[in-house]
């Protein structure tokens, strides 16, 4: 059977903590609009499928204070991390042990479900895609960000070409994971085969101009320190090679007169009434 969770080594990997939270704050300013527009209010009951360590809970959970976040994962050290950080919530914001592949839960348990950085580092992301819908209420919306790792743009250059590494590195991983990391571009037909109407899907742009240079460059730092023996291994550079596409990435962030962008596809939809 495939591992529904091929990349749960560098899941766990202290590098991944800094990676969630720079991502937050670099995506989440951009992000919040787009979840105000799915038009939910009063005791909103979310689920974040994923949740990771948990930032998102606590920011959706203050949108609503009236609502209720369940976070999910399948790895105990960031949902300890995501209980300690947001103990000052209460019983608003739980967080448990759960796949998103097969919550126990039940149906239409949700007003909102919230699924980010996951679908494109898993199997059989409609299998999943499919449970978020299950458990998610008709006229209920699913919220999802499905990364697409061709959506990252530095300007040429260095020992080795961020486009060379970039270009090699995304299929490799993908196939000898059996994941795809380039799902974002398929996101709004795989919402709509899930049944999920009103699909909606918008870009939000991190870069040099939108985001904190230091906080896109904390991505990369942490991306690297995650990423770069596995990603050595599976194109066949040295992680020397690796290091190298990751300083020319990491000098174009820093600037001041250069320019870099990550495209980050956010893709909803909502659940037919019935």
């Amino acid at each position: 059977m495939t591992d529904l969770n091929p990349q749960r080594e560098q899941m766990a990997h202290e590098s991944m903590v800094r990676t969630l939270a720079a991502q937050f704050e670099a995506i989440w300013p951009q992000e919040r609009p787009l979840v105000e527009r799915h038009g939910l209010s009063g005791a909103v009951r979310v689920l974040d499928a994923g949740c990771g360590t948990g930032e998102a809970c606590g920011a959706l959970a203050t949108m609503w204070p009236e609502g209720t976040v369940l976070g999910i994962d399948v790895l105990d050290g960031p949902l300890a991390i995501a209980r300690e950080r947001h103990a000052d919530l209460g019983a608003r914001v739980r967080f448990e042990t759960r796949s998103i592949f097969e919550t126990g839960l039940p149906d239409a348990s949700f007003d909102l479900t919230v699924c980010r950085h996951v679908l494109q580092s898993v199997p059989f992301p409609e299998r999943a895609l499919a449970e978020l819908v299950r458990v998610t209420r008709p006229g209920g919306v699913v919220h999802t960000i499905a990364e697409d790792y061709d959506l990252l743009h530095f300007p040429p250059g260095g020992v080795r070409d961020p486009r060379d590494f970039w270009h090699l590195v995304v299929p490799a991983l993908s196939t000898q994971g059996g994941f795809d990391l380039r799902l974002g571009r398929r996101a709004v037909p795989m919402l709509r085969a899930a049944g999920l109407e009103d699909v909606r899907l918008d870009l939000v742009v991190v870069d040099t101009e939108r985001v904190p240079r230091a906080t896109f460059d904390r991505i990369l730092e942490a991306w690297f320190d995650g990423y770069a023996e596995l990603s050595a291994s599976a194109i066949g550079w040295t992680v020397d090679d690796v290091r190298a596409a990751y300083e020319a990435m990491r000098s174009a962030v820093r600037g001041p007169d250069t320019y870099a962008a990550w495209f980050v596809p956010v893709v909803s939809g909502r659940v037919p009434q019935r």
